[in-house]
């Protein structure tokens, strides 16, 4: 009867754990589409799961706005080459991202062009820099 019940806790606490993680991965609160937006880094927050970079854009009014933009973890940033010296506060930056479905200052990043002219990509696929980017 121990086996049983030692067993059945342990289903329990690793669906407790797994369910989750699993669907904290979902992009579903993102458009399909990529947009491009250009800004100034305010903030810059490299770590796990998942990154944040904090843009000042102008609107189409000129009128400055907070963007939200959600990278994949510190560690797949690091195997890119990004690390805590890669963006600066008051860096000039270009974001290829999918935005917020509910039209809020926010979007799951792509691409980020750093002041350097270098492109990475921050969704953690390593995929190649868009040639219109």
């Amino acid at each position: 009867m121990r086996f049983k019940f030692g067993f059945g806790l342990a289903a329990i606490c690793a669906a407790a754990v797994a369910l989750p993680a699993w669907a904290h991965h979902s992009h579903g609160n993102y458009v399909d589409t990529f947009m491009d937006v250009t800004g100034v880094v305010k903030e810059v927050h490299l770590v796990v799961p998942h990154s944040w970079v904090y843009l000042e854009v102008k609107d189409e009014k000129g009128e400055l706005q907070m963007w939200a933009l959600e990278a994949t973890g510190r560690t797949g940033l690091q195997k890119i080459g990004v690390t805590a010296d890669y963006l600066k506060v008051g860096d000039t930056v270009k974001a290829r991202c999918h935005r917020q479905r509910d039209g809020s200052n926010g979007c799951l990043l792509g691409f980020l062009k750093a002041r350097d002219g270098s492109v990475k990509d921050w969704d953690g696929n390593n995929a190649p820099a868009p040639p219109d980017f």
